[in-house]
């Protein structure tokens, strides 16, 4: 007798472990009538009932029973044996979760340095416009925004969350700002998800609140940032993340002063023993270049 077709005997391990053709079929993603179909061609090759089928009801044979003991070992040993070689000889995938503006103004114009550096290492890199606040069940590592602590995960700061006033040069140019209550005969441009950035700034400063001319609110830091650069307003942006734009000039800061936050953009990623391999790896370059000694320049 032939061995039956191994689709065969993996419809019948989950309908087995299961215990019912309609559970099988949903996670198979077959119909159920599709999962009897299988499991009665498996029976006529075997020439043996594997299944009791009642009105309700669905049990193994004592035959069922002892062949399905065998065959989920055997799946269980296939699944180990493939991830085994998986591991050892494919290429290693790591898949990393930041901050948009993160993305563009840090990791993406230092990727190819890692490239370079890890060839063999592939990373899938995803964006989330919503604050991640731990790590991403999609993600082997995550940049994210917060004190911690983080439980379950191993987590590593990179540098301080801060702040500061900006816009376009040509803008400053036609403003006769010299201290912070001046800003309030000004268009103020926020983020939407720190609503609160602008009180704790004027706050810091001796401020009370302020009162602008027009508020301009955008959902994403880069729309901020962009905004500011077209000379449509004074924006707070993330001080650590707009250095590349105040070095070419695209942006210059209104005020020296920076709104800590309290807050660090850290690296979290599961603990050693969980970690896909490439992992370390990602981690230990984006330490080099993204530590505390942007905390220096900022």
């Amino acid at each position: 007798m032939a061995t039956p077709a191994l689709r065969f005997l993996k419809t019948f391990q989950i309908a087995a472990r299961r215990g019912s053709f309609k559970a099988a079929a949903d996670e198979l993603c077959v119909t159920a009538s599709a999962v009897s179909h299988q499991i009665k061609v498996l029976e006529a090759q075997l020439g043996l009932a594997l299944f009791e089928r009642g009105a309700r009801s669905l049990s193994l044979t004592p035959a069922g029973a002892q062949y399905f003991e065998q065959i989920d070992a055997l799946f269980s040993r296939l699944e180990s044996v493939t991830e085994q070689l998986r591991r050892r000889f494919s290429r290693a995938m790591v898949r990393l979760q930041v901050p948009p503006f993160f993305a563009s103004e840090l990791l993406v114009p230092r990727l190819s340095d890692f490239s370079s550096a890890y060839a063999a290492v592939d990373i899938q890199v995803a964006t989330d416009y919503t604050p991640n606040e731990t790590l991403s069940p999609d993600a082997d590592v995550s940049v994210v925004v917060g004190r911690g602590p983080w439980p379950d995960v191993h987590a590593t700061r990179l540098f301080s969350q801060t702040y500061v006033p900006a816009c376009s040069p040509e803008l400053l140019r036609q403003t006769s700002i010299r201290t912070a209550s001046d800003l309030a005969r000004e268009s103020l441009i926020a983020h939407d998800q720190r609503p609160d950035l602008w009180d704790r700034w004027a706050s810091q400063n001796g401020v009370e609140a302020l009162r602008p001319k027009q508020l301009i609110r955008f959902d994403t830091m880069s729309a901020v940032v962009n905004a500011a650069e077209q000379g449509v307003g004074i924006a707070l942006v993330s001080a650590p993340l707009s250095a590349a734009r105040f070095t070419s000039g695209s942006l210059i800061r209104v005020f020296e002063r920076e709104l800590a936050t309290g807050e660090s953009y850290y690296l979290l990623e599961a603990e050693r023993e969980h970690a896909a391999p490439g992992a370390r790896a990602l981690v230990e370059w984006m330490l080099q270049q993204f530590g505390d000694t942007m905390d220096e320049g900022s």
